[in-house]
């Protein structure tokens, strides 16, 4: 892969995978090292890229290992990001908000895998259901059918709450 490949990629998939490890880290610096890791493994390995897939389904691929990997290397210590509040918002609106979302990942971090992570790819990653069932190796049906299952559950969970 040439230099002008290589920009091209990078500047067509970053924010995407850059979305995704957002979703994955939960923390902008997390996201941004995590993304820059990803591409340079992508352009370091490039000759194993198959072709099987999407480049961004193999760059989501890439990522969600790397952060395996560095989970691992942690433990089970997770750092907790600060809330920096915009101060554009209103103090009620920005309470109002941060509540419902509260409630909606409370919800989400109790439903298990692969639940959980195929309706953050979704939601959070804004990847297609072809690229959720790439990743997880199975077919883009079962990642929709995966997925509508992922909201009941989230639903019922919230009606309880």
């Amino acid at each position: 892969m040439t230099r002008e490949q290589c920009a091209k990629m990078y500047e067509a998939c970053y924010m995407r995978v850059f979305s995704y490890a957002m979703t994955l880290s939960g923390d902008r610096s997390s996201a941004e090292d995590l993304t820059q890791e990803t591409f340079f493994r992508a352009f370091s390995k490039q000759s194993e890229f198959r072709g099987e897939s999407d480049e961004i389904t193999w760059l989501c691929a890439i990522a969600k290992n790397l952060f395996i990997d560095e989970k691992r290397k942690q433990g089970r210590n997770e750092a907790i990001s600060e809330d920096i509040p915009d101060p554009v918002k209103s103090v009620e609106k920005s309470a109002v908000e941060r509540d419902s979302s509260f409630r909606i990942h409370l919800a989400l971090h109790g439903i298990e895998e692969p639940y959980r992570e195929v309706f953050e790819l979704r939601v959070f990653g804004e990847l297609s259901f072809r690229e959720i069932g790439m990743i997880f190796g199975k077919t883009e049906n079962w990642a929709r059918v995966t997925y509508h299952r992922t909201r009941i559950k989230l639903q019922e969970r919230m009606d309880k709450t």
